[in-house]
C-alpha cells in the first residue's frame, strides 16, 4: 500500500504492538470510494500479517472521522453509477469482513461526522469505538435514494436493538455521541480534546493482554452473532480447552498464584 502523507489511507504499525490506521482525504471528509476503500483493505491486511500488533487504532484525518461515500465521485458517474457503486460496495464488503476477522481488536476514535455505510459501517464492524462530545452519527443512506451498506443492516440491529436499528437507517436521525453511548452503539465518549490519549490507554490496555485469548474471544463473540447459545457451547469449549495449553496460559495461572504481574509472550 501507499504510505506517503498524501495517501489515501495511513498505516503505522509501532514498536508497542499498535497499529495505527488512519483514513486521509480531509478535504473530502474522508468520503469512501474505491481507491481508498482499497487503501483500507491493505492496510488492515498489513496489520492482520504481523505478528507484533495487538491492538489496531482506526482514525480519520481532519474535521471529520468518515462522511460515508464520496457524493461528489457517485454524482460524476452519471450513468455509470450502478457500475461504479458494484465495485465500491464490494470493496466496502471486503473492508468491513477484514475487520471483523482481523485478530487484534480495533478500537475506532469518531470525531465530527461518522455517516453512511462507511461511517457508520465502520463503527459498528469495530470492537470498541470512542467519540468525542461534539461527535455526530447518522446513516444517511435512505435519504440520497440508497440503502444502508457496510454490514450495518446485521451489525446495527446487534449493537441498539431491532426497534432502533430500523429508526436510526430508515427515519436517519443525527445521534449525538452521548445519544449513541445512551443505545450502546459506542463505547466512550470523551471531551473533543481527549480522544488521542484514550485512544492510546485503550490500546496499551489491550496490548497488555494474552493475545491468543483476546483474539480467541473476539472471533467467538461476532462469530456468535444472531446464534442460539446452545450451538456456541460446543465451539467455547473446544477454544478454552485449546487455550489452557499455551504459554500465556500457563504464565496467566502462575501470575495468579504467585500474585505478581503476568508477562505474556502470545504463545
Amino acid at each position: 500500500m501507499a504510505t506517503g502523507t498524501d495517501a489515501e489511507v495511513l498505516c503505522e504499525i509501532s514498536d508497542d504492538g499498535v497499529g495505527r490506521i488512519r483514513l486521509n482525504r480531509p478535504d473530502a471528509a474522508n468520503g469512501l470510494n474505491v481507491e481508498l476503500l482499497r487503501a483500507l483493505n491493505d492496510a488492515v491486511l498489513e496489520c492482520h500479517g504481523s505478528p507484533h500488533v495487538r491492538a489496531v487504532i482506526l482514525t480519520g484525518e481532519g474535521k471529520n472521522f468518515c462522511a460515508g461515500g464520496d457524493v461528489k465521485t457517485f454524482a460524476s458517474k452519471g450513468d455509470a453509477l450502478p457500475a461504479y457503486l458494484r465495485e465500491a460496495t464490494a470493496w466496502l464488503q471486503i473492508v468491513t469482513a477484514s475487520l471483523l476477522r482481523l485478530k487484534a481488536p480495533v478500537i475506532t476514535g469518531v470525531h465530527g461526522f461518522a455517516a453512511g455505510g462507511g461511517g457508520l459501517g465502520l463503527v459498528c464492524a469495530s470492537d470498541f469505538v470512542v467519540a468525542t462530545r461534539s461527535a455526530k452519527i447518522f446513516s444517511g443512506a435512505v435519504r440520497v435514494g440508497m440503502a444502508p451498506d457496510g454490514g450495518t443492516t446485521a451489525t446495527l440491529s446487534q449493537l441498539v436493538g431491532l426497534r432502533k436499528a430500523l429508526d436510526i437507517l430508515i427515519n436517519n436521525p443525527t445521534l449525538t455521541a452521548d445519544e449513541a453511548l445512551d443505545i450502546g452503539l459506542i463505547s466512550e465518549v470523551v471531551d473533543d480534546d481527549g480522544l488521542e490519549d484514550r485512544l492510546t490507554s485503550m490500546a496499551a490496555s489491550i496490548v497488555a493482554l494474552p493475545p491468543l485469548a483476546v483474539a480467541a474471544t473476539k472471533r467467538l463473540v461476532w462469530d456468535g452473532v444472531g446464534s442460539p447459545v446452545e450451538a456456541r457451547l460446543g465451539e467455547e469449549a473446544r477454544v478454552v480447552s485449546e487455550l489452557s495449553g499455551t504459554a500465556d496460559s500457563m504464565e496467566g495461572l502462575a501470575a495468579v498464584i504467585e500474585r505478581r504481574a503476568p508477562r505474556f509472550v502470545g504463545a
